[in-house]
């Protein structure tokens, strides 16, 4: 039963993504707000419209909620095999659990550290700089030696 409501959830969350289904559901308001008119907008008319429509969106939600979740399960199993199997700290295995203000926290500090990492990789690049010559300044260099103007060689000049 599980699986066979995964599966259904699925295919459904599919089906009412395509955009044939928003234009069938756009053309099924369109016919009822058309026939407005002739029923007099009525309240019978309106409790069609309003029925039908709480009745999809109340059964999509947990459609939808259900691939939702299950999306999101999968892409953290993925990020924590990556993290496991990288350089990456283990500690951000299962940061999805925590609450709010501990969200905030680690956020912030991750923050400071990759603000950290970037100020350090700069200072070793201007490092870098300083003590080798960057390619582009010896290309300027030799774009200026190649830019000075040439002198015109003269035959020799019998004397």
């Amino acid at each position: 039963m599980k699986h066979l409501f995964a599966r259904f959830a699925t295919k459904i969350s599919e089906w009412a993504g395509k955009p044939v289904i928003f234009i069938l559901a756009l053309i099924a308001v369109i016919i009822w707000a058309a026939l407005g008119p002739f029923f007099d907008y009525s309240e019978t008319w309106q409790l069609v419209i309003n029925t039908g429509t709480t009745i999809i969106t109340f059964l999509m939600v947990f459609v939808l909620q259900n691939a939702q979740t299950r999306d999101t399960r999968a892409i953290q199993a993925k990020l924590n095999e990556i993290i496991l199997t990288s350089h990456a700290e283990n500690r951000f295995i299962g940061i999805e659990n925590l609450d709010e203000e501990e969200l905030k926290r680690l956020d912030e500090l991750v923050a400071k550290a990759a603000k950290g990492r970037a100020e350090t990789e700069a200072c070793r690049t201007e490092e870098v700089e300083k003590a080798a010559p960057s390619k582009k300044a010896e290309a300027r260099k030799r774009s200026v030696v190649a830019k000075a103007p040439k002198q015109k060689q003269r035959p020799l000049e019998k004397s």
